[in-house]
């Protein structure tokens, strides 16, 4: 496949506009994450104590890194819980006595 011949999708960040190499299934999905990191970005230069636009991405891709690891952080969490639950439970199974 030559580089003319493999699909890109635009996407715009802070106002300027990229084009990306993307298969058409990843399309929406590109599309999605490229509006959250626009928005992210728009929040910090909004701020005004950054001004220019590789230290807003910069800035914007460590946030959502950060709540990324939280995310991950909370389900592992949950999952731990949940996992704990279904210990006890099956425990409390075990100790009822059957008929």
């Amino acid at each position: 496949m030559t580089d003319a011949s493999r699909p890109t999708t635009e996407i715009t960040l802070l106002g300027r506009s990229y084009v990306i190499a993307c298969p058409p299934e990843e399309q929406d999905k590109l599309e999605r994450s490229a509006r959250y990191l626009d928005r992210a970005m728009h929040g910090i230069h909004a701020r005004g104590k950054v001004l220019g636009a590789e230290k807003i991405a910069i800035m914007a891709a460590l946030n959502i890194t950060n709540e990324l690891l939280e995310a991950l952080d909370a389900q592992r969490d949950g999952e731990q819980n949940l996992s704990q639950l279904s210990a006890r439970l099956e425990q409390a199974l075990a100790d009822t006595p059957r008929r």
